[in-house]
């Protein structure tokens, strides 16, 4: 979800106000996508190098993500949508672990759309612990290094629990990955939109999973 600081510059507004009106959008594409019947939806919110901001912007941010799930997690229910959150969570301020236990709490009876907020997330960081944890189990004599398999590996991974994604969206017109879900996104169908997040609503996304489903998935097959 890209865009945001360049939203607020280009309105002469500070950047915290390109996040809230990012906040808006991903209200707009989580209903979206429910009504359109997607099951999982995945918001990069934070990332591990997000962490090198300055503090101010890093604590706005903060309490904008408590803000949102006190005010969200209602219409989230009412929405029957279930709240996953990937990532180091323990690094995140110990107030903004409690609201998130919170509304994953509440909401985990649903079984609409699961929606995944990366938080504190970095694809290498996440590949670099599944082999921590492998390498432990092996050491331990609990896992045979010759049963390791992609399978195996999936297993020890944030998003053991969830398919891999079929989409990629890529807002702001960047061309780049960004440290998302290195392993999960080998067969993603990527769509790359000059949009900015802020500006990113329902007919941007139906447009997106049109030209999704214009693709012809082969594998690697013929």
């Amino acid at each position: 979800m890209d865009g945001n600081g360049r939203w607020a510059k280009e309105r002469s507004l500070p950047r915290i106000e390109g996040h809230r009106a990012g906040a808006e959008s991903a209200r707009t594409i989580i209903r979206a996508a429910g009504e359109l019947g997607i099951k999982y939806l995945t918001l990069y919110a934070f990332s591990v190098e997000n962490w090198n901001r300055p503090k101010d912007e890093v604590d706005a941010l903060m309490k904008y993500l408590i803000h949102y799930l006190k005010t969200e997690t209602p219409e989230l229910n009412k929405n029957n949508v279930r709240l996953e959150v990937i990532g180091q969570i323990y690094r995140l301020p110990e107030n903004v672990q409690e609201h998130l236990r919170k509304s994953i709490a509440t909401l985990s009876r649903n079984n609409g759309l699961t929606l995944i907020m990366a938080l504190s997330y970095g694809g290498r960081t996440e590949i670099v612990e599944a082999v921590r944890k492998i390498a432990e189990q092996a050491k331990a004599g609990q896992l045979d290094p010759g049963d390791i398999t992609e399978q195996v590996f999936a297993q020890h991974l944030y998003t053991r629990n969830f398919p891999d994604p079929d989409l990629l969206i890529r807002t702001s017109g960047e061309m780049r990955v960004s440290n998302f879900m290195l392993w999960q996104i080998s067969y993603a169908e990527f769509v790359i939109t000059p949009t900015l997040w802020p500006d990113f609503r329902k007919p941007q996304f139906c447009a997106a999973l049109e030209e999704y489903a214009r693709r012809h998935r082969r594998f690697g097959g013929l």
